[in-house]
């Protein structure tokens, strides 16, 4: 019966109406993606084009008001400081108080971050789900990727409404308050929250249903691939942060 309506709907490229049934009905939604072959990945991937957006212009919004009435973080360490260095840091926050470092450059790194690591896990998870014996595509494995990144686009939205409550931009994203410093643990646990997991499981049973594989091959798959890529992720953010840089938290890299 579930074989005979998988058939009848047509997979559409702008599917909207599929966004919910994913999320509440994972196995029947990502069935029906496995059963078609055409590229259906530009909706959820828009949806988190439009979340990221919107998330990165109310935490520069909120830094510049912030910086405006002369409230700016200070790091914490700050009273061991010498006042050159002191002075430096305050001149340094001062000249990244434009739109072009609130706004441009954390939106180009947003949503490169986005659409540059979709294309880098998808990969891995379907080289990853071959080696283990799957039978799936590289279009399969984009498309379930891209769909099963939607929880993201909802911690997204969350995190929207909570800096417009709070009136400020959220300085310890994920588990990262659990750890000091901006370090390679703290850089880990900003990147591990229940949207991770959840989004882990979708994958899990994506790649199961697309590509043939048991759930015991599909869950080792998505585990390896999501831990080589956490890891890599708090690496690179710990360097940015030792470097000065500004760290882009997106769904992928």
């Amino acid at each position: 019966m579930i074989d005979s309506k998988l058939d009848q709907r047509p997979v559409r490229r702008f599917d909207f109406s599929r966004m919910l049934a994913t999320l509440l009905h994972p196995r029947q939604a990502f069935a029906e993606l496995a059963s078609g072959s055409r590229a259906v990945w530009l909706t959820p991937m828009l949806v988190l084009s439009l979340t990221a957006i919107l998330a990165v212009v109310v935490a520069g919004y909120l830094n510049s008001r912030a910086a405006l009435m002369g409230e700016i973080s200070l790091p914490p360490d700050w009273q061991f400081w010498t006042p050159e260095m002191q002075n430096n840091y305050m001149r340094a926050q001062q000249a990244t108080q434009g739109p072009v470092f609130t706004y441009v450059i954390p939106l180009v790194g947003a949503l490169s971050a986005l659409w540059l690591g979709w294309l880098v896990l998808a990969g891995l998870l379907h080289l990853g789900s071959t080696l283990l014996g799957g039978r799936g595509s590289m279009q399969s494995a984009l498309n379930i990727v891209a769909w099963a990144s939607l929880p993201f686009a909802i911690r997204d939205l969350l995190r929207i409404v909570f800096m417009l409550s709070a009136g400020h931009a959220i300085a310890s994203p994920g588990l990262s308050g659990f750890a000091a410093g901006a370090g390679f643990l703290s850089q880990l646990l900003a990147r591990t929250d229940v949207f991770l997991i959840w989004s882990a499981i979708l994958l899990v049973i994506g790649f199961g249903a697309a590509d043939g594989l048991p759930r015991s091959k599909a869950l080792a798959g998505v585990i390896i691939v999501m831990l080589i890529v956490l890891l890599a992720q708090a690496g690179l953010g710990a360097l940015g942060s030792g470097l000065g840089g500004v760290a882009v938290q997106r769904p992928f890299f």
